[in-house]
């Protein structure tokens, strides 16, 4: 029987950024735990930012993941919001690469296909499969609905050739 891995699914965000932590094992699946890290809009920009690293740093330190996987960042109306975006996004990918860990990405349709089974779909869809998929899954937000989403994903391509090829580099 294949062993289990630890999964970390990261929706990134500046006001929040959710999480997920999964164990995959074969074609199992365990919920972990989930939650949101926040920043306070009130701070400055590097201060939030500051924020959600020493709060992902946390959680990685807490569960252990051996892998990590990041939402790519789609691209929004307005160009500052776009850029903080990608700021957060950079937190979320640079923590647990400094961890040690593996960092994929995946784009939100791919995210959605793998979880709802078609690249288009609502929080309410994503939020019903990630409970028929994690029945024992708790979480407070979308936006650690979207992580768990993110880390299933992550589980069912992890071992596809695009994947491992991406892992050598």
């Amino acid at each position: 029987m294949a062993e289990a891995i630890r999964i970390i699914g990261l929706d990134p965000g500046l006001r929040r950024t959710g999480w997920g932590v999964v164990e995959s094992q074969g074609n199992a699946l365990r919920f972990v735990a989930s939650g949101t890290v926040t920043s306070d809009d009130r701070e400055d920009l590097a201060a939030r930012l500051c924020q959600l690293h020493d709060g992902i740093y946390a959680i990685i330190g807490q569960y252990a993941p051996e892998e990590a996987a990041v939402e790519q960042t789609f691209v929004n109306a307005n160009p500052a919001s776009t850029l903080k975006l990608g700021q957060a996004r950079g937190i979320a990918m640079l923590v647990p690469a400094r961890a040690g860990l593996r960092v994929a990405e995946y784009a939100p349709n791919a995210v959605k296909k793998s979880v709802i089974g078609v690249g288009h779909g609502d929080k309410a869809q994503i939020r019903m499969m990630v409970r028929v998929l994690l029945p024992k899954a708790t979480f407070e937000s979308d936006d650690a609905a979207d992580a768990l989403a993110i880390a299933i994903c992550h589980a069912h391509h992890r071992q596809s050739a695009a994947y491992r090829i991406a892992a050598l580099t």
